[in-house]
């Protein structure tokens, strides 16, 4: 009998100053849910509706609400590096 591990491959998580400063900033209804979405981010780093950013090699977004969080895959590191989570409006300034 051959048994397999399910072994579950987590990235780790890093919030760069600016993406804490962009935390501090949100209203509690988003920033519960962003958060939540955040953590998700360490099982599947390339959920389903996340995007590649034109021109970048490592940067992505997801998109909660109005709102988006702009990240960096390091899949040799396993490491999600958060660099922006802004209104759709300025995140891309």
């Amino acid at each position: 009998m051959i048994s397999s591990k399910n072994t579950l491959q987590v990235h780790e998580i890093y919030l760069e100053r600016l993406a804490q400063q962009d935390l501090k900033r949100l209203s509690p209804k988003y920033f519960h849910k962003i958060i939540s979405s955040i953590k998700a981010l360490a099982e599947d780093p390339r959920p389903p509706g996340c995007r590649k950013l034109f021109g970048s090699k490592n940067d992505w977004r997801i998109r909660i609400g109005d709102y988006r969080v702009v990240y960096e895959i390091d899949d040799k590191q396993r490491i999600i590096n958060i660099m922006r989570i802004r209104h759709r409006r300025e995140v891309y300034r």
